[in-house]
């Protein structure tokens, strides 16, 4: 059941244009806002940030990842996972999350 949901929400985001559409574009600045409201208890989301859990990757490490796109990212902020809290959020959030943390990549 659990993969005819997940296959589900790829072919939704797919059909609303998310993976690779130039009439809809992800908002970077939303998304750093909302990584700074909801992950960075746990996650280093900026630079600017002293600390967080030791035992999760910082954004700018997520973004380094040699497999890292911000399709992937998002599909995986829209699937609950057990180690991470359960976030409501919309898929335009969720790519505006995976976009912010794209653009850490340097």
């Amino acid at each position: 059941m659990r993969a005819v949901v997940r296959i589900a929400q790829v072919l939704a985001v797919a059909t609303t244009g998310f993976a690779g559409s130039d009439a809809w574009a992800a908002d970077v600045n939303h998304g750093a806002d909302l990584a700074k409201r909801w992950c960075a208890t746990c996650h280093v989301v900026d630079s600017d940030q002293a600390q967080a859990s030791a035992d999760v990757p910082a954004f700018a490490t997520i973004a380094r990842g040699s497999d890292f796109s911000a399709e992937k990212v998002a599909f995986f902020l829209l699937d609950p996972h057990p180690k991470m809290p359960n976030f409501p959020l919309s898929r335009a959030e969720a790519a505006d999350i995976a976009a912010y943390i794209g653009s850490l990549r340097k």
